[in-house]
């Protein structure tokens, strides 16, 4: 049998201990408040035919309910389409975004809406907006040298 030093011992020992922490945490979280990544996405198709594909072969924003819309967006290298949406305050919004061409990001600051937009994947969210403003979404994914300039605005407005 091998002999090992005893600090070798207490830190292998320490090492194994934050490894099953980690794993129990990890464990807890995915099963008791549902946090785990996606799967199963509801749409796929091929990236080069996203424009041709419904619903995006139309994005923007649609009325689907009482102050209830589905905004359709698509992404490409550097933009959004459509990069402005209005909606009145109080206004809960279906997001349904996809990608076609690169992997980019859909974040809007202050809010929980964080997505990845995978090329031909459709993401989709759903987020209420209580607050009358302009809330900036943007790319969080580094998608080429222009990058810095792919953002649009939800105008949430008192009355619209």
């Amino acid at each position: 049998m091998l002999h090992m030093p005893k600090y070798e011992k207490i830190w292998l020992a320490v090492g194994t201990g934050a490894l099953i922490v980690f794993l129990l945490v990890t464990g807890i979280m995915a099963v008791s408040m549902g946090l785990h990544p996606p799967n199963g996405m509801k749409m796929k198709m091929e990236p080069e035919n996203v424009e041709t594909t419904a619903p995006f072969n139309s994005p923007g924003l649609k009325k689907i309910g009482p102050n209830e819309y589905r905004a359709t967006i698509i992404s490409y290298t550097f933009g959004y389409n459509p990069n402005t949406i209005t909606v009145p305050k109080g206004a809960t919004v279906h997001f349904q975004i996809t990608s076609k061409d690169v992997v980019h990001g859909f974040m809007i600051p202050g809010t929980t809406t964080n997505l990845m937009l995978i090329p031909g994947h459709v993401a989709e969210y759903t987020q209420t907006f209580n607050e009358p403003g302009e809330f900036l979404f943007v790319c969080h994914e580094y998608c080429g040298i222009g990058h810095q300039a792919m953002y649009g605005r939800v105008i949430v407005k008192d009355t619209v």
